[in-house]
Order: structure tokens, then sequence, then C-alpha cells
């Protein structure tokens, strides 16, 4: 097994004891609701104070199926979207280690990652939960992907080889042979790294450029994608700290400031995005909020009005909360709140940012939180949810 993929699987090794059950056979299960467009990708909720709907909505859940205790696949439940509280339905088999998960932007399928050394990408149709067939990534590990917002092409990151690769997609919503794969050989691997190690792919809010993440070379590459060809030109990066190890982004709304989750730093980096170029300048290094003892930040989000933003905190436990200020250019820690789980390993609003889910990797739980509108206050919404080794939740 690679290092690297070894060292980010297992960071912290799962809880001792047996997960929770699996989910059901989705023999019966109810299909995908017709809803409002999500935004997942990019970390940030719709709208703080949209009218919440009524009636279940779908909710997927990845998990590693080759671990101890982990799923057979990927994970079907629904959400009440006022209540939160979550019931499972089934699970989608025949989809590898599906450990992140996107939604095309016609919400008709869904996408996983196979995160395996021999890394692929399986797509499913959401009517009838067929699986439409998987594509090599090129790469080992990949842990995650998203959508381009034309809906033409779908963008993974290989941890384990440190490559980003894209992928066409017809009308069907499945997935043609890859176009491109690019591997970050240079700057040489940060401090403690054996090599890049790509973390996230996604697309600028103005749709000009594609970002990756890279935890090992502590570097974000700017891309420019041929929305024809499916090929990656490199027009930009920006190196953070030695030892910072960038994990995910995610931008403020006016598009001109990106909030970084350095994993192996422990911190929250505020950086300048210009999008003419794609540039990012990265700023100085702020709290996650988690004090003394080991903590490895995961994701951020922030909230679809740009007032707040949420940081999960796996090994602290926590959600940390931030006022966001100066029109985006400044994040204040306002407080951390337990996540009642262990390892939150990925955190998603719900479409209109009312609630916010927590995959607990090391308790196999997701936790849902109410989101005040005004404050931004976290406010837990019941009793967890048993979810075989959680590491992504995806409420639609």
């Amino acid at each position: 097994m690679h290092s690297g993929w070894s060292r980010r699987r297992f960071v912290g090794a799962l809880a001792g004891g047996a997960a929770a059950a699996a989910l059901p056979a989705c023999d019966g299960a109810p299909a995908p609701a017709a809803t409002s467009t999500a935004s997942p990708a990019t970390g940030t909720s719709p709208s703080g104070r949209a009218r919440r709907p009524s009636g279940p909505r779908p909710l997927y859940l990845g998990t590693y199926t080759s671990a101890e205790g982990g799923g057979k696949g990927i994970g079907v439940a629904a959400y009440d979207p006022s209540t939160g509280r979550i019931t499972g339905s089934g699970t989608i088999t025949g989809v590898g280690d599906p450990s992140y998960l996107a939604l095309h932007p016609d919400r008709r399928t869904l996408y996983a990652v196979d995160e395996r050394q021999d890394g692929a990408v399986t797509a499913v149709r959401l009517s009838d939960r067929k699986v439409l067939g998987s594509r090599s990534t090129g790469g080992a590990a990949p842990c995650h992907l998203s959508v381009h917002p034309g809906g033409r092409w779908l963008l993974s990151a290989n941890y384990g080889s440190g490559s980003v690769a894209v992928h066409p997609i017809d009308a069907s919503g499945a997935l043609g042979e890859r176009t491109d794969l690019v591997r970050h050989s240079s700057p040489p691997p940060g401090p403690g790294q054996d090599g890049p190690h790509a973390h996230q792919f996604v697309t600028s809010p103005d749709g000009r450029h594609v970002l990756a993440v890279d935890l090992g070379t502590d570097t974000v590459y700017t891309y420019r994608l041929d929305e024809r060809a499916g090929t990656l030109t490199e027009v930009a990066r920006a190196r953070t700290r030695p030892g910072a190890g960038p994990r995910h982004l995610t931008f403020h709304p006016g598009g001109r400031h990106v909030y970084l989750a350095d994993e192996v730093g422990d911190s929250v980096t505020v950086c300048t995005y210009d999008p003419a170029s794609g540039r990012l300048r990265v700023g100085e290094a702020q709290s996650t909020g988690a004090g003394p003892g080991r903590n490895y930040p995961a994701q951020l989000l922030v909230t679809g009005d740009g007032r707040h933003a949420y940081l999960a905190n796996r090994g602290h436990n926590s959600i940390a909360r931030y006022a966001i200020e100066a029109d985006g250019a400044r994040l204040r820690l306002l407080d951390t709140v337990p996540v009642e789980g262990d390892f939150p390993r990925q955190i998603a609003f719900s479409p209109e940012g009312t609630l916010l889910f927590a995959a607990n990797q090391k308790s196999s739980t997701v936790t849902v939180f109410h989101v005040d509108g005004d404050s931004g206050a976290l406010r837990p919404a019941g009793a967890s949810f048993p979810s075989p080794v959680a590491v992504c939740a995806l409420p639609l």
C-alpha cells in the first residue's frame, strides 16, 4: 500500500471495536426528490435564510468498503429538512471505497471516487440507482471529485500519486475515457512528506479556472480547462508556508477570497484571489480553535450570505465557527462546538443552508446541526445517525 495513501486513510487510526451496522438493502428505497440545486463542491450554502422545504430529502453517504467495519457501498438515506432527523433506506452496491461524492448540476447523476490503489471514478444514475460504469483516474487513491459547472467534465484528485484528472461526461451522465492527467512534479515535497498528494480539485466561482490543492507540496495549482478538449494548462501556483499541508479550500461568495484548511499545520489561511489571472496570494495562518493536542483540520464551509465560516476539526472533534469580516478578507474565530462524534472527516450544508451535516469517520456516525441564519450559531438536531465509517455526507 502506498505510504501516503495509508497515512491519509488512517490518520489517527480507526477507533477500536466494531463499526455501526450497515444500512439495509436498497430495495424499495425512495427516489430522489426534485429540489433546488445545491453547491457541494464549493462548500458554500445557497442561502442561510431560505424557506425550509417540507417532506423527506435524499442523503447519500460515503464510506470505505475495504476498511474493518466499513460499509457495503454508497449509503442511501433521507432526512427531514425541518428537524434534521435521518432515516436509512439502503445501499448502492458495486462501488468500491466511495469516500467522496458529488452531484451533477442536472441532479440526475451521482459521482463517487473509488479510493483504491488503482483509482477510479464511478457514475450512478439516481432515478433507478443504476451504476453506469467506472473509469480509471490514472492514479492512486482518488479522494475528491467535482463536476465542472457546465456539466460536461468531471474533475478528480489522486491523493496517492499527487495528480489530477479530467473525464468527459456524456448526455446520459456516464463517464468517458480520461482526457487529461497532470502530476504535481514540482515544487519538492514539503517537510515530512514523501511526495505530492492532491487532495481537492474544484472550479472557481466564475468558472474561469480550476484549482487543485496539494497537501504534499504545500501548493495550490491553478489551471485553465479547455472545455472542448478537456485538457489542462497550468497558469499559476501559490505556495503555502512549509509544512502547512493544505487539504481543502472554499471560496467566499464575493469570489475574491479563498479559505484554506491546513491539515498538517492545524491552521486556517485566508488568501486573496484574482479572477482574471487565477492567482492566489496566501495570507497569514490563523487558529482552528483546537488548542493543544493533535488536530487535523478537514474541511471549510461558508454560508451563502458570506457572513460565517465553519471548520471541521478532527482530533479536537469540534466544528469551529468564524465570523467573516472586511468583505471576506478576515476570519474571526467565534467558538467551537462539539461535533458529537469522533473524527469529523467532512461537513456539508443542506441546499438551503439551514442544516449542517458532519460525517464522523471513527465513530461511524453522521451528526446534524441547525444553523441560525443570523448569528451562524450551531444547535444539535438530535441523536446521531449510525453510518459505517462515515467519511462523506451529501444532502440533496
